[in-house]
């Protein structure tokens, strides 16, 4: 049970994915925009390594202020971004916005961790948030990435929708921070999540 705005309590839905992956992708979004609809969230973060997820998510968020985060240029070979070139120019051209950053729980302290074979807090951090899953941890990191990025606003809740490797599987309601106030996010709401990792 939750409190609406009205400070009454009600039931809300969640859906819970018997296995993670990019079969659930469609539903993921279904879910995740009902949710937004019922909440008043405008403002949406999705995950995209290819772009197809952001191609999705935007064509099921038309008119949201949508921010699909990829991977930094580099992630997988130097030089080299993963996003095909036409699904981010079909996901700018729905209006949607691309952020290419360093990731949150990793950029810096990954080098450090390939390097040297230490664990650093960020690590940790990412592992804790693991245990409720994959998608979980990854709409925890790009909420901060795109408030950072100055995509989202601080002071309203956002939905972030990630997944398992590909696709998406998992979506939430976060009220979201900047990295440098990272403890003052507050996850408020699971959408969608699968039941194993």
């Amino acid at each position: 049970m939750l409190e609406d705005r009205s400070g009454s309590c009600k039931s809300v839905e969640v859906i819970y994915f018997e296995e993670p992956g990019i079969q659930n992708t469609d539903e993921t979004l279904k879910h995740a925009y009902r949710r937004a609809e019922e909440l008043g969230i405008k403002d949406v973060v999705v995950a995209s390594t290819t772009g197809e997820t952001g191609v999705k998510a935007c064509r099921v968020f038309k008119g949201f202020n949508i921010v699909v985060v990829r991977h930094h240029t580099g992630f997988r070979q130097p030089g080299m971004q993963e996003m095909k070139k036409e699904f981010e120019e079909e996901i700018i051209k729905m209006g949607g916005k691309i952020l290419t950053a360093s990731h949150v729980f990793s950029g810096v302290e990954r080098g450090i961790r390939n390097k040297l074979g230490t664990v650093g807090m960020l690590a940790i951090i990412s592992e804790t948030l693991r245990l409720f899953g994959e998608g979980v941890k990854v709409c925890v990191e790009i909420t901060v990435m795109a408030a950072d990025a100055g995509l989202i606003p601080v002071d309203k809740d956002v939905i972030a929708v990630a997944g398992t490797s590909r696709g998406a599987d998992t979506a939430l309601v976060i009220k979201p921070s900047h990295s440098n106030n990272f403890f003052n996010l507050t996850i408020k709401e699971i959408i969608v999540k699968p039941r194993t990792r």
